[in-house]
């Protein structure tokens, strides 16, 4: 089952030109994982401070090999380091639910 990955990070303004190079390295060696499929990385208009990478996935295994590989751990650390701490992730499935009789 495909999984969404949300990826959010608070990046101070004088922080950002050394972080995006970060995350354009992150996202040219995830194209080349098993299970990637597509990624996004969005930047929040009223809170410029905000970055969300939201990227999709065959599936949370194929997620969970490419999040606990050292290649991504080594640009990780240096992005953890530079924020000052830990990265926020959530994996998301697709869920269809059935209409509700008043539909």
């Amino acid at each position: 089952m495909a999984v969404k990955v949300v990826i959010r990070r608070i990046v101070p303004e004088d922080r950002v030109e050394d972080l995006e190079p970060l995350l354009r390295q992150l996202r040219t060696r995830a194209t080349l994982q098993p299970g990637y499929i597509s990624g996004e990385t969005l930047r929040r208009l009223d809170k410029p401070d905000e970055f969300l990478v939201i990227s999709t996935w065959e599936s949370a295994e194929h997620w969970n090999r490419w999040a606990k590989s050292q290649e991504r751990n080594e640009v990780q650390g240096k992005i953890d380091t530079m924020l000052g701490g830990k990265t926020e992730y959530g994996i998301f499935h697709y869920r269809l639910s059935k209409p509700s009789p008043d539909s």
